[in-house]
């Protein structure tokens, strides 16, 4: 009986100790996440901030022109971004159009398809892909996919499409499309894993309406999996234009190092992120650094401004989705 007697009295003292362990939770946790996201942006901040200020004589000196002009003669000091700006939209936009269909396809293979036992090791040999060095696919690129393209693949696109711009030229074992195939390789595990996870997520009942009122595998897929996922799978896609538009090391192992705007593929270019990659150690004068390092603020530019895009495309789809006015 007293021992219930001081359970019950001493209920009041332990639910107070409860509520301040609380609260003190509670505000360690906001305090924790909240300097977690500031220290996001924060960084986010110092690193535009340094970037910036590093490319500011070539700033000064060469202003928006710089965007606009090509050519980089380091011994005259005349720099222009243009032909690199060219070579990473180029080589990017390809190399995804290349990997969606492919990353989707793989996706749906293995959330809806593979036998059972099958889905765990392809996709575990898909996501290897991922931990493979950049250098290492570019060697790789080097010893055996640049032979193939200049001896084999180059030589057949051109004879069956050589009255395509994209396809003129001289095939050839280094140039642009053997830098968009190695950034194919690069992005389809990344959005395929994506879009894996998406389609697994898709509630089981709507499939299995979809399948009971007597639509086929692939009007499910179709009118279910697809447009349930669209938002995801767009977010997915821009990630993996965002590996593209970085890549630094394999592209500059296999793209060549031309200068130029060329539509043919098998010409040799550059881009941004390679160029910086290249001659930024072996940088002679301040102006050469200062033009190395704008390049990097331009790709910082073009990363923010396809992230906003996605997150508008995004938002703007969701809201659709959710019946939004």
């Amino acid at each position: 009986m007293s021992a219930r007697v001081n359970a019950i009295t001493s209920t009041p003292a332990l639910r107070a100790r409860r509520r301040l362990g609380d609260r003190f939770g509670d505000v360690f946790l906001h305090g924790l996440t909240g300097a977690a996201a500031a220290a996001a942006g924060a960084l986010l901040v110092a690193i535009a901030w340094k970037i910036f200020d590093i490319a500011h004589p070539a700033i000064s000196k060469y202003g928006f022109a710089f965007v606009t002009r090509q050519g980089w003669d380091a011994i005259h000091s005349r720099f222009g971004a243009l032909d690199l700006i060219w070579g990473t939209l180029l080589t990017s936009f390809l190399a995804l159009l290349i990997a969606t269909p492919v990353s989707i396809a793989i996706g749906l293979y293995l959330s809806e398809l593979a036998p059972r036992g099958a889905r765990t090791v392809i996709a575990s040999l898909v996501e290897l892909l991922a931990a493979i060095p950049s250098v290492v696919l570019g060697l790789w690129g080097i010893l055996v996919l640049g032979p193939f393209v200049g001896q084999d693949l180059g030589p057949w696109l051109h004879r069956h499409l050589g009255f395509i711009p994209l396809f003129d030229g001289t095939p050839q074992n280094a140039g642009i499309l053997v830098a968009v195939l190695v950034l194919t390789i690069m992005i389809v595990p990344i959005t395929s894993s994506i879009c894996r996870e998406l389609f697994l997520g898709v509630p089981t009942e709507l499939e299995e309406g979809a399948l009971a009122l007597g639509a086929t595998r692939w009007e499910m897929v179709r009118g279910v999996i697809l447009p349930y996922t669209r938002t995801g799978v767009g977010a997915a896609v821009i990630l993996g234009f965002g590996r593209a538009v970085g890549e630094a090391i394999a592209v500059t192992q296999v793209i060549g190092a031309g200068y130029g705007i060329h539509w043919s593929l098998f010409a040799t270019g550059d881009t941004l992120a390679s160029k910086l990659a290249e001659q930024y150690q072996s940088a002679t004068t301040k102006i050469q650094t200062a033009s190395l390092v704008y390049l990097a603020a331009i790709l910082l530019v073009i990363s923010l401004l396809v992230n906003l895009l996605a997150q508008v495309i995004v938002r703007r789809f969701s809201h659709q989705r959710t019946g939004g006015s």
